[in-house]
């Protein structure tokens, strides 16, 4: 056994199992969360849009139009008491022909329906007033101002960090293999042992089918969706100020182009249906289509600039909307699945949702002693001239500069080591605190500062990992 009975067990370490985990660790219940990876925000929570959605997109009387509105205003409070990077920076979606006004209009009334606040409809020109670089094609455009972005990492780990703190267990390098119902509720086996639950929450992402099915005769089937995004450096990274999106078509959103919150430039994604739940590689061909697709929307795009590509996968369920809830056939077995954009965006209310559903059936109270607020990890590079001095002053590692790019302090790398959920691989530092995000890619920090993750943890050099094990940076002889 490598656990007692909890109360419930939430499957899963993305920014949907991290956001259940912290509402339900609002109640007085013994929580754990299970994740395959070695850390939280490992899959497809790590590599998406950071788009927080206005709403406007999901049919009205959807769970994808009510959690995503919802979800979109609880972030502004969110960010402060939890301290994650977030800004309303307004969507724009674009419209090319008098063709397609109907379907903008369409969208339009969609978002009013959904009760998305100040969208309006505004003309070519008043489109380039506000973006001096959007195509001189555009004829239209839906602008809705709530749109904001956000660092999926910063959001996720915050989350995580916070459940935590209330005493939710999370245990990492743990696969579920297999669900059992028992006379106490279920039997989960995982290749670390196997624990027992009263309840389950099922927030597996592309794996969420597999977890329902072992356990439901209704079965759910959920297609990887693949998307593929170019990152560009700083220097690009006003080219736009708003989150600029074509008219959705049968894949979900088209190709976007926004700025992030750390001022870099984002491009994508694609969208490629597959079997292959791990495949998250980039191709030649994916990567020249989000490229060429983004010059439709955006004149002068600096694609000599891109730093980085990268491809993440999209939990699509059968039915193109969000299964939460208890599943029919499988008492206390709770599904988050199917969640994909605006997921991202609906997850603050996912929790608060779901957690209310288990917390009602489990018929408990709220604890007295919940901590509502989290501290965010220090930046030493923002700060104020004599603030940081005196910050030095007290921890001279935070003037010891480890990543030239990002301008990330030794003390900075090893907050991330010793905080809550603490990194234990390099891509878990690099999530944290952005050492090796930056133009060269950690090309000049990346031994550096698995010295500093060796000596904080006592992780042998030759077993440091990128991520999950197998990704070891250093190889011997054979």
């Amino acid at each position: 056994m490598i656990g007692n009975m909890y109360d419930v067990t939430v499957i899963g370490g993305g920014v949907i199992g991290s956001a259940i985990a912290r509402e339900l660790s609002k109640y007085q219940m013994n929580i754990c969360v299970l994740e395959k990876e070695e850390d939280v925000c490992s899959g497809t929570s790590k590599a998406n849009s950071a788009i927080v959605h206005a709403g406007y997109d999901a049919m009205p009387g959807t769970l994808k139009a009510k959690l995503n509105v919802e979800g979109n205003a609880m972030m502004d409070q969110l960010s402060k008491d939890l301290e994650f990077d977030f800004k309303r920076n307004t969507s724009i979606v674009l419209c090319f022909s008098e063709e397609d006004r109907p379907n903008l209009v369409k969208l339009y009334e969609r978002g009013v329906a959904n009760g998305v606040p100040g969208v309006k409809i505004l003309n070519g020109d008043e489109v380039r007033e506000l973006e001096p670089n959007v195509s001189k094609t555009v004829v239209a455009a839906l602008l809705a101002p709530t749109g904001g972005i956000v660092c999926p990492f910063g959001l996720t780990i915050a989350l995580a960090e916070n459940a935590c703190e209330n005493g939710v267990e999370f245990k990492f390098n743990t696969e579920v293999k297999n669900i059992a119902k028992t006379d106490e509720g279920f039997s989960v086996e995982t290749n670390q042992g196997t624990i027992r639950s009263k309840y389950i929450v099922n927030a597996a992402g592309v794996y969420a089918d597999v977890m329902h099915n072992m356990v439901s005769s209704k079965k759910l089937h959920i297609v990887p969706r693949r998307g593929e995004y170019c990152l560009l450096d700083k220097e690009a990274g006003k080219h736009v100020s708003a989150t600029i999106f074509q008219l959705p078509g049968k894949y979900g959103k088209g190709i976007l182009v926004t700025p992030t919150v750390h001022g870099n430039l984002l491009v994508g994604p694609t969208a490629v249906d597959q079997d292959d739940k791990e495949n998250t590689a980039t191709t030649a061909e994916g990567l020249a289509e989000a490229c060429e697709k983004a010059t439709l929307s955006v004149d002068g795009v600096p694609f000599r600039q891109v730093i980085t590509s990268f491809s993440g996968l999209r939990a699509h369920e059968d039915g193109d909307e969000f299964i939460i809830g208890e599943a029919e056939d499988a008492p206390g077995f709770f599904d988050a699945a199917g969640i994909e954009s605006p997921g991202l965006s609906s997850a603050p209310a996912i929790g608060v949702y779901l957690a209310e559903m288990i917390a009602n059936k489990a018929v408990v109270s709220k604890k007295a002693e919940f901590k509502a607020t989290r501290k965010g990890f220090v930046k030493a590079a923002s700060l104020p001239v004599e603030e940081r001095a005196e910050l030095i002053k007290e921890r001279p590692d935070y003037g010891t500069i480890i990543c030239r790019c990002e301008n990330i302090s030794e003390g900075e790398i090893v907050d991330a080591i010793n905080r809550p959920l603490g990194a234990r691989s390099m891509d878990a530092i690099k999530r944290r605190v952005r050492q090796g995000m930056g133009r060269c890619q950690g090309g000049f920090c990346t031994p550096k500062a698995m010295e500093i993750l060796s000596r904080e943890t006592g992780i042998k050099m030759e077993e440091i990992c990128k991520n999950r094990k197998g990704s070891e940076l250093i190889k011997g002889e054979e």
